[in-house]
């Protein structure tokens, strides 16, 4: 069962779920990220990322 809309994970985390995940801050941006792969950091910090589109 894949994970809601809206998940979220912060850097460095295996990530939960296949899909689109957008950083929570600004400035933002979005990137696909596969389940299992960690969590990248944005502008050289740690971030928290939400699911926005499954895969």
């Amino acid at each position: 069962m894949k994970k809601p809309i809206g998940t979220t994970a912060k850097t460095g985390e295996k990530c939960p779920e296949s899909g689109v995940w957008k950083v929570n801050s600004t400035p933002s941006t979005t990137a696909p990220i596969s389940k299992g792969n960690v969590m990248p950091p944005y502008n050289n910090r740690a971030v928290i990322w939400k699911l926005i589109q499954h895969a």
